[in-house]
C-alpha cells in the first residue's frame, strides 16, 4: 500500500479541519481494503481490537459526537459489536454512510455553537467536536495500521 500524505491546504479553519478529518477517514478505509472478512475479525493484539471493530466503533462515534452530542438529535447509535454477519464491505459502507449523514453539520454548523446535548463535562462547541473527531479518527487509523501490518505485513496510510 502506497503511503499517502495529508492534503496541504491554504484555506479557512472549517475547510482545513474537515479535509484533514476526511483524509483520516479515507486512511482508515484504505487500511481495510483488500483484507478478508476473516482477517478483519482477527485481533493480533492483547486488547482484542480488530479492524472490523475499529470500523464499527468509528461509525458509532461519528453519529454519537456529531448528531447526538452536537446536534442534540435522538438518533439510534449503531452497535460497535462485531456480529457474525458483519463484513468488511458492510462495515465500510456503514462508515461511509455516516460521513454523508453528518456532512450537513460539518458544512453548515456554527463552529462556535455549543453542543445541543448537555453532558457531565463542561460544554464544548462544534470546533472542539470536529478537532476531537479528527484526533480520534487518526488515533484509530494508526491502530488499524499496526493491526494490518501484523495481519499481512501491509503498511502505509
Amino acid at each position: 500500500m502506497a503511503d499517502q500524505r495529508p492534503p496541504r491546504l491554504v484555506t479557512g479553519e472549517r475547510e482545513t479541519l474537515v479535509q484533514l478529518l476526511q483524509f483520516q477517514r479515507e486512511s482508515m478505509v484504505r487500511k481495510v481494503t483488500g483484507v478478508s472478512d476473516e482477517a478483519a475479525r482477527q485481533s493480533p493484539v492483547g486488547s482484542g481490537t480488530s479492524l472490523l471493530w475499529l470500523l464499527k466503533h468509528l461509525t458509532q462515534t461519528e453519529y454519537s459526537w456529531f448528531r447526538r452530542r452536537f446536534a442534540g438529535e435522538e438518533v439510534e447509535l449503531p452497535s460497535e459489536e462485531v456480529l457474525p454477519g458483519d463484513t468488511v464491505s458492510s462495515a465500510v459502507a456503514a462508515y461511509q454512510q455516516s460521513w454523508l449523514d453528518v456532512a450537513p453539520i460539518l458544512e453548515q454548523g456554527d463552529l462556535d455553537a455549543e453542543c445541543g446535548q448537555p453532558g457531565p463535562q463542561p460544554p464544548s462547541n462544534l470546533r472542539w467536536v470536529l478537532a476531537h473527531m479528527l484526533e480520534e479518527t487518526a488515533r484509530h487509523a494508526g491502530h488499524a495500521d499496526i493491526i494490518r501490518e501484523l495481519i499481512d505485513g501491509s503498511t502505509g496510510r
